[in-house]
């Protein structure tokens, strides 16, 4: 797995967010980088990859792209392939980055499955100027559960750098535009973004509009390859 960059800004926060349940941090990345107006600064490759690219405003989006906003000096990186059994090379990626670009934290998106009705968020952390904060915004921490893929990878091996995850509860395996919009509001308060409000929701369907539309065209790729596959050999 190799990481390219064509620019190296420096004293960066680094928000990820890999597709998981209800899609929550794939959601949160997409709507940052716009609302941030983010532009790309390289790529996350592998051959080991799904080849997924997604055509936005005439461009084509790599499967995992480094975005950056000058304003807030913040790096993002937007997953649109699925990184299952690629989570311990990528967080060695990751580090990587953090590394190259002097991070003065990483940020954590994850989605985590609740019969609860209402998308309630929390935060774990390593860093106690991180948790005064958390605090202050009335983010509950979270005490007991379980952190998996990329998340996980990057709690167990990141030592020294500040890491920061927020979890919001996603009641659905169908991407989950609310709870990605509870994570924008904790991300707001606590990194100052000034984002508005008004278009939140709206923006985030859309969002998950464009991600159903593309898993469905993948799963129909799929399908078309494997019927292709059995039609050669039968």
């Amino acid at each position: 797995m190799q990481l390219e960059l064509n620019k190296r800004p420096k004293n960066v926060t680094i928000i990820e967010g890999f597709p998981g349940l209800g899609l929550v941090g794939t959601i949160v990345t997409g709507f940052l980088i716009e609302h941030l107006k983010a532009k790309p600064i390289g790529k996350i490759w592998s051959h080991k990859l799904m080849p997924v690219v997604a055509i936005h405003e005439g461009k084509a989006i790599e499967p995992l792209e480094v975005f950056y906003s000058k304003k807030y000096n913040i790096a993002i990186i937007n997953a649109l392939s699925n990184v299952a059994g690629l989570e311990w090379e990528l967080s060695q990626v990751i580090s990587e980055l953090a590394q190259k670009l002097t991070a003065k934290e990483i940020i954590s998106i994850e989605g985590v499955g609740s019969q609860s009705k209402t998308s309630r968020t929390f935060y774990f952390t390593n860093s106690e100027k991180k948790k005064k904060i958390f605090k202050k915004i009335n983010v509950e921490e979270l005490k007991e559960g379980i952190a998996m893929g990329v998340t996980a990878a990057l709690l167990l091996k990141l030592k020294k750098t500040p890491h920061s995850c927020i979890f919001a509860e996603t009641h659905s395996k169908l991407p989950d535009s609310r709870a990605a919009a509870e994570v924008i509001k904790v991300l707001d308060n606590s990194l100052n973004l000034k984002i508005d409000y008004k278009p939140l929701i709206k923006k985030a369907e859309e969002f998950e509009a464009k991600l159903q539309g593309l898993a469905k065209q993948s799963q129909k790729a799929i399908k078309g390859k494997r019927d292709s596959t059995l039609d050669y050999l039968g």
